[in-house]
This record gives C-alpha cells, sequence and structure tokens, in this order.
C-alpha cells in the first residue's frame, strides 16, 4: 500500500475542524485525521507493507522547466507553496508519529510524492497487488491489471473508495485503462496550471487517445502526414500544440525509475506494534492524539 501522504493530510486538515487542538491550543486536525485514515485503511485492506510516500520537491525544477505554469497559481508570496500555517505547523508532529509506529516514510529530493509512489508501485507490481492511495486522478495512470496495481481513489472519503484499476478507468473517461496521462494531458488540467490543447475537451481527448494509444502517437501521426483518426479540426489544434504536447509529457508523466538509496534501502512492512513505544505515548500525551493512536494500533495489532 503507497500512500499519497501529502494528498490525505490535506484533506484531513480541511475535513476535521481546526477547534481540535492539543492542550497547548495547536491545531491538530490533520495529524489526527491522517491517523485515523491510516488505521482505516490498515483494518480494511490488510496490507503486508506500507509506504507513506512524501513531496520532497512539491514543484519539481524539471517540470518548471518543461512548463512554467506548472502550479504556478500555487506559488506563495515568498516563493513557497500555500500550506495553510496551522498545516504547516503539523508536519514535524505527523513525521514524528509514523516514525514512533515505525510506518516506512519515504520522499527523495527533486520528486513529488506521486514519482515516489509510481517508482515503487512498479517495482512492488512484481512481487504481487499493490494499492495506491490518493485524491489525484492524475495517479490514475500507474493502473495496471496485471499487478494488479489499483488506485484507491478517496474523493468521497476513506469509508467510501473508488476502487479503480484499467477496467474503471476506461469505463469512466472512455480511454484505454492506461491511458490516463495522455486524456490529462490534451484536455488539460487546470488544478495543476495544466492548460491543454485549446478546443479539446473531454471527447475528443478520448478519441484521440483511443484511437492514437497516446500522445507519443499522436505526435508520430501528426509526423506522417495523415489525417486519418483525426476528429474534425483536431489535427490542426494539435500541429498547433506540438509544443505544448512535447512539454506537457515531461509535466504529466509520473516518474518510474527514480534511482535513490532512501528507496532502495526501504523497510517497508506494516509493524505489528510501535517501534518507539515510549516515543508514541508521549506523542500521544502532548498533542492529544490518545484516541487515533489506540485505533491504528488496534489495527496493526490485528
Amino acid at each position: 500500500m503507497l500512500l499519497d501522504t501529502p494528498s490525505l493530510y490535506f484533506r484531513a486538515f480541511f475535513g476535521v475542524p481546526e477547534s481540535v487542538t492539543a492542550p497547548d491550543g495547536t491545531p491538530v486536525n490533520a495529524v489526527r485525521g491522517l491517523i485515523d485514515m491510516i488505521a482505516r485503511l490498515v483494518q480494511d485492506r490488510s496490507p503486508e507493507r506500507l509506504v507513506c510516500c512524501m513531496d520532497a520537491d512539491w514543484r519539481p525544477e524539471f517540470r518548471v522547466a518543461a512548463l512554467p505554469s506548472y502550479k504556478a497559481h500555487r506559488v506563495a508570496d515568498d516563493g513557497g507553496d500555500q500550506t495553510p500555517d496551522a498545516l504547516e505547523a503539523q508536519l514535524p508532529v505527523i513525521d514524528a508519529v509514523l516514525d514512533a509506529f515505525g510506518l516506512a516514510r519515504a520522499g527523495v529530493p527533486g520528486y513529488e510524492a506521486d514519482d515516489v509512489i509510481g517508482t515503487l508501485a512498479t517495482r512492488g507490481a512484481a512481487d504481487g497487488p499493490v494499492d495506491i492511495v490518493t485524491g489525484d486522478r492524475d495517479l490514475f495512470q500507474l493502473v495496471d491489471d496485471r499487478g494488479p496495481v489499483l488506485v484507491l481513489y478517496t474523493a468521497r472519503g476513506i469509508r467510501n473508495l473508488q476502487v479503480m484499476g484499467e477496467k474503471e478507468v476506461a469505463a469512466k473517461y472512455g480511454i484505454p485503462g492506461r491511458g490516463y496521462g495522455d486524456y490529462a494531458t490534451l484536455r488539460g488540467d487546470p488544478s495543476d496550471g495544466l492548460p491543454g490543447v485549446p478546443g479539446v475537451g473531454d471527447k475528443t481527448a478520448a478519441a484521440l487517445v483511443t484511437r492514437f494509444g497516446s500522445v507519443e502517437g499522436i505526435l508520430a501521426a501528426l509526423d506522417s502526414g495523415t489525417a486519418e483518426g483525426f476528429p474534425a479540426g483536431a489535427r490542426r489544434r494539435m500541429e498547433a500544440a506540438r509544443d505544448y504536447l512535447a512539454a506537457a509529457e515531461t509535466v504529466v508523466r509520473v516518474v518510474t525509475d527514480i534511482e535513490a538509496p532512501v528507496l532502495a534501502a526501504l523497510d517497508d512492512r506494516l509493524p505489528a506494534g510501535a517501534r518507539d513505544p515510549e516515543a508514541l505515548v508521549e506523542l500521544a500525551d502532548r498533542w492529544n492524539l490518545g484516541g487515533p493512536v489506540n485505533r491504528l494500533l488496534n489495527a496493526l495489532a490485528r
């Protein structure tokens, strides 16, 4: 099980009231919510291995260099991201709690959590099923019936996960099951600052990906001079968007081959109990985490 941890703690922060605080008044809504999410996932899915994947770089330079608009709308005045102060203060507590439990935590400098997930999912699928837990549709591009690699999509909450495999992605978007990245490139994604190809909406994007298989296939068709398979006006739009398509491929495609010592040395076995019980008790007392901590301990023990 690979957790898109930033996606989950942002969801917890906005889903649990900030009035949930530690004894000193510090908000701990994101911490409590994240622990409860992990407890529910462990209880319901019984993973043998679990990794909390992290953003070491939320806006990697290689993506910005390819497409300067990438997440540009999320850049704060100081150049950082727009993480609310009340959430920013909880991130060190989240790290400390995960470490006290002994849950694997992994981020790689220069890469987003998505890329860590992509790399670990690709490696892990050789050994059996992989669950990716996220609220980010970009990761639909990793689904693979052969593993299987499934995305547990959190849009409706942890208790109502949408299990997305190749068949589900194909049914929802009318594209080949692993074609979501190419589909998103064509139609755009405002949440990431991805403009898409002007004049190309969901239906045209789906038709192009279904016909040509990928952005690379579309570009090859353009190079060949054929007009076959292009909906009305689409070939002209693709020709005009060549530079964007080449850049967006770098931005949208999740990295699946990170070479990093932290990933090679990762001990991702799910623990049966806390690795550091004393530290966990101290954290639970200090930050008012007793209920969620006990729920996760019970889930791990089962």
